[in-house]
């Protein structure tokens, strides 16, 4: 049913008792980012620390969701753990379809439930089950006894849940949407674990009504059409993501040994085809995607004291392949399919433990840190050992392991090894394209590659005009916001153009928000800097390490002066977009 007003679930962990809110603004911040950003500023505690018991975790989809192909997505929203600052998390899955049939714009989840529980929720109920007996569960287990007590419904039944790491409230910490799919990056399983929230599981168990008339029908054939009978999304089909490896090798923009080289002829062991024709068992796909970009590859493993064998199912894409593969220098690619099944399990972000792995083991290198920190000796390219030290650094297993999951910079002000630390704003993402992807990384909204597109500026552009590229960054935000405000999978940003998402919104009734896109994205943008800004964010603290600017790419070294004056002119965009007065102070002047 098409509503100018929200339809909110708002639930406190420590009644157990939720109520349904209805909150306007769908003409000022359409939904996704822009909602859980408008929710943020209405429940957040902005001065208050990430793990404060009324801090809020938020889920939120958008008005296209569920009638048309790939606005798939979900945006979970929180205060990390890991910078102490408003972010957002992305994931697909069953939980966006699942929430438009159990009726709701978004989930606000506060309080902290006083045993390990799980949140039921659907059209008719709201139930906070005692799951103490799951403590220390990794997630694949936990997932089939959440499917067991959580009764019928499986079609559109979408199942979260953490694992050791969100229980011991790492910053690493990912939550597991329905087994192939996380929110991973930021910490959202980290606040998970603090409110003892070990699942969410939303049964949609409603109805989504078809929208009326003669245009939702004829666009929503054109779209299918589109995604489906063209080239556009065969790349997401066929190899998938994994595709990349090769071709950023090729470029020298493939971080290798903890980014010690951008290329190295162990490529051809680590391909997209290797992938595939060793690996590869089935794709898979969100609720509402007719493309089917997730591939599941299998490993074997023996069994304890016995003679038979194990087969398990592990989705691999890219930037996993690189964080547990190329950048620990693994090129066995059931090799790196063990190491992130370890990850799968104890619920961690595989970019940011990859990558910190990687820096643990050139601290071991380098004498910094010894095997009684690691526990088992770290060197590059020893899959068994990684298989164990994920395990270590999901569970916590010493001071170390703790240390380290808080973040790898927080690791090296005590072991020493920052300049070598490949983090930017948050463990590295795997694209050593240049300076702007490196500046535009280090400050952007989730310290993800998809925030902006410079990776794939860095790529097309080789000469060096400041001005240039961070006008492209700037201008290049606003469209991809209102993509994560719909909320689409960004995979499919070629295909929902501006003009197209008009279209879009004017079949299912929202002609208002279909006429304003510009003035809504530039809107939920400068919203969204604002409350990151109202909770700490400062450009100028954050810095980028040595070990960046040692890079080559095709275009040769990084150019040091062109990466420090990228970031410095980027940062000064960014607040001067968000203005002088943050919203939190409009807010006490409103309110004095």
């Amino acid at each position: 049913m098409i509503r100018d007003q929200f339809r909110i679930l708002r639930v406190d962990l420590a009644t157990g008792k939720g109520r349904i809110e209805h909150l306007e603004g769908r003409d000022e911040v359409a939904g996704g980012s822009g909602l859980a950003a408008l929710l943020y500023s209405r429940y957040g505690l902005m001065d208050q620390p990430w793990n404060t018991e009324g801090q809020p975790l938020i889920f939120a989809i958008g008005p296209l969701t569920g009638y048309f192909p790939l606005m798939s997505k979900t945006v979970c929203s929180f205060k990390s753990g890991y910078h102490h600052q408003y972010t957002e998390s992305h994931a697909g899955g069953r939980l966006a379809l699942a929430m438009r049939f159990a009726d709701l714009d978004a989930l606000v989840i506060v309080g902290r439930a006083g045993r390990l529980s799980c949140l039921s929720i659907g059209t008719r109920h709201l139930q906070l089950k005692d799951v103490e007996f799951m403590r220390g569960v990794d997630a694949d287990s936990a997932g089939k006894l959440l499917r067991r007590i959580s009764g019928e419904g499986a079609g559109h039944r979408s199942i979260l849940r953490i694992g050791p790491a969100g229980e011991i409230g790492s910053p690493m910490a990912s939550i597991n949407v329905d087994s192939y799919r996380h929110f991973g990056r930021m910490g959202g399983g980290a606040l998970m674990g603090v409110k003892n929230l070990k699942g969410i599981v939303i049964h949609g168990d409603g109805e989504c009504p078809q929208p009326v008339g003669s245009l939702y029908p004829k666009i929503f054939k054109e779209i299918h059409s589109q995604v489906t009978s063209t080239d556009m999304m065969h790349k997401y089909y066929n190899l998938g993501t994994a595709a990349n490896l090769q071709g950023l090798n090729d470029i020298s923009s493939l971080p290798w040994l903890n980014l010690q080289k951008t290329s190295d002829p162990g490529i051809s062991n680590l391909t997209g085809e290797a992938f595939a024709d060793a690996t590869l068992l089935r794709n898979g796909a969100c609720s509402g995607c007719p493309v089917g970009c997730i591939h599941i590859g299998y490993i074997r493993e023996k069994m304890t004291g016995d003679n038979r064998y194990h087969y398990h199912q592990v989705a691999y894409d890219y930037e996993p392949i690189f964080a547990t593969g190329t950048m620990l220098g693994v090129t066995d690619p059931f090799d790196v399919l063990r190491i992130l099944d370890v990850m799968e399990k104890v619920c961690l972000d595989a970019m940011s433990a990859g990558v910190a792995l990687a820096w643990a083991t050139e601290a071991s290198e380098q004498g910094l840190i010894t095997e009684k920190q690691t526990v088992v000796r770290l060197k590059f390219g020893d899959a068994a050992a990684y298989q164990q030290a994920a395990g270590f650094l999901g569970r916590g297993e010493n001071d170390f392991y703790r240390l380290l999951g808080q973040g790898t910079l927080r690791a090296a002000e005590v072991y020493g090894g920052s300049e070598f630390a490949c983090v930017l704003g948050q463990e590295m993402a795997g694209y050593a394209t240049g300076e702007l992807f490196f500046a535009a990384q280090t400050l952007g909204f989730r310290h993800s590659h998809l925030d902006t597109g410079a990776y794939s500026y860095d790529q097309k552009n080789a000469e060096q005009d400041v001005q240039k590229a961070v006008n492209f960054l700037m201008d290049d935000e606003p469209g991809r916001t209102f993509l994560t405000s719909m909320v689409a999978c960004l995979f499919a940003r070629s295909v929902y153009t501006d003009s197209r998402l008009a279209e879009c919104l004017s079949a299912v009734g929202y002609e208002t928000l279909a006429g304003s896109i510009p003035v809504v994205a530039e809107h939920i943008r400068r919203l969204r800097w604002q409350i990151r800004i109202s909770t700490g964010f400062n450009p100028d603290a954050l810095t980028i390490p040595k070990r960046f600017y040692k890079v080559k790419t095709w275009k040769g070294p990084i150019n040091k002066d062109y990466l420090d004056a990228l970031k410095m002119e980027y940062g000064k965009r960014i607040m001067a977009l968000a203005g002088q007065e943050t919203l939190l102070k409009r807010e006490q002047e409103v309110t004095g």
